[in-house]
């Protein structure tokens, strides 16, 4: 900047001469309008304010304009840094060149988003036709010949998506069906509105958690098939031989009657061990023939008013106590009624069997609004509590930790709570007892 003031004040100066040489010429040319001499001093003054400020101005500095970074939601891509271009070298000097000169925590942010785990699209609707282009190397190689089946089709489903949602689609790569979770955030830039598609395939995940649950599931049938038919074969051998012993020439009459009884035992052992099989049976039909939800508006107050009319005499009568709350109390859900509130009644059994041994058992059932404006149904009782190390399989059908237990309750939950559009999981809490949480 100080070597710039002596241009400036010389340039300055030459505008000072000219102007004030122009006002004194003014005034002398109506004094003596023909004067040779006069004309030829405003000639050399005129002259020499064009040298100071031609001098002036040659000794400026011409500033060039400064390069912005482009204002983008995400950055572009530096194609030189992406793994999965198959470009020439001209473009791949030409991304180079569009990044020389940015700062380094840009060229930073644009590494990370380009190597991301997740395919990153951008969507621009344009003339009603949502525009789609990927903005890192994992939505290029999706794009790519030989993954994905129909690049165009996929594109469309991603442009159709609805911002601020998580969905689950499907799409056809070389490799057959494959399905992805898909979200979408809207923003705007420079006053220009897009929209940000993150897509994650997991059907290796999906595969291997469905392989894992009907394994759990397998080994849970297993166990309860044989825990009957094991019996069922034994005592039918034994009933066999009580026939074939009976049927001997010099049995006498007391002993034919002592085979009668034990024939009558094992025949009746038998008869409640295939009722009871043919009850698991039907339990398992029960849990894959759930009718389909049939959504309305349920105000939850009047929900929880018919299951303490239901359950909370139950739990007095047991010396405890069944708390029912909703906040606001006009609080409302979309949802089949009948399968909520069958949802809420296992979980309340539930609770109810877990604090059995308490002296004073208390259940809280609560409703409120978490953010997000979600619906959250929380159920915590003071019982024992899960065990850690059971945790994860509370959910999975005919499992359970009592002796009698059918491993049905839980299992019903779940699928009456997903049915309807919600999830529901268990929580750990600081203290004793369980917590189970129902998301809408």
């Amino acid at each position: 900047m100080a070597s710039e003031r002596g241009p400036k004040l010389a340039l300055a100066a030459g505008v000072l001469v000219l102007m004030a040489m122009s006002a004194a010429v003014t005034a002398l040319l109506y004094a003596e309008p023909d004067s040779p001499r006069l004309l030829a001093l405003c000639g050399i003054g005129a002259a020499a304010a064009m040298a100071l400020m031609w001098h002036g101005c040659s000794k400026l500095e011409v500033r060039q304009p400064r390069r912005e970074a482009p204002a983008s939601a995400f950055l572009p891509v530096s194609r030189a840094t992406s793994a999965a271009d198959d470009d020439d070298d001209d473009d791949d000097d030409e991304g180079v060149d569009g990044w020389r000169g940015l700062h380094p925590a840009a060229l930073v942010m644009e590494a990370r988003l380009e190597h991301a785990p997740i395919a990153l699209f951008r969507i621009v609707h344009l003339s009603g036709a949502g525009e789609v282009t990927p903005l890192n190397a994992n939505a290029r190689r999706l794009l790519a010949p030989g993954r994905a089946s129909a690049p165009q089709q996929l594109c469309e489903v991603l442009a159709a998506q609805p911002a601020d949602q998580r969905n689950l689609i499907s799409f056809d790569t070389e490799r057959g069906l494959e399905r992805a979770m898909l979200a979408v955030s809207a923003l705007t830039v420079q006053g220009e509105g897009q929209r940000i598609a993150a897509l994650l395939p997991v059907e290796s995940e999906l595969e291997a958690e469905a392989l894992n649950a009907w394994r759990q599931l397998v080994h849970i049938l297993t166990h309860e098939i044989m825990n009957s038919l094991t019996p069922v074969a034994s005592l039918s051998r034994t009933a066999r031989e009580l026939v074939e012993e009976m049927q001997a020439p010099q049995l006498e009459p007391t002993q034919a009657a002592e085979l009668a009884d034990d024939l009558r035992t094992s025949l009746d052992a038998i008869a409640r061990r295939a009722a009871s099989l043919a009850d698991f049976v039907g339990s398992y039909r029960s849990l894959s023939t759930v009718p389909e939800a049939r959504p309305e508006r349920v105000r939850l107050s009047a929900l929880f008013a018919r299951l303490a009319a239901l359950l909370a005499a139950d739990w007095q009568a047991r010396g405890g106590s069944a708390e029912f709350s909703v906040e606001p109390a006009s609080l409302e859900v979309l949802v089949d009624p009948g399968q909520l509130e069958q949802a809420l009644i296992n979980l309340l059994k539930n609770a109810a069997e877990a604090t059995a041994a308490q002296t004073r058992p208390t259940v809280a059932v609560s409703a409120r609004l978490s953010r997000g404006g979600r619906l959250r149904i929380e159920v915590a009782d003071n019982g024992p509590g899960v065990p850690d190390e059971l945790a994860a399989h509370i959910f999975t059908p005919f499992f359970s930790t009592k002796k009698q237990g059918r491993g049905i309750g839980l299992a019903m939950v779940r699928h009456l709570v997903h049915g309807n559009g919600g999830t529901v999981r268990y929580a750990r809490t600081v203290s004793s007892g369980a917590r189970f949480i129902v998301t809408f």
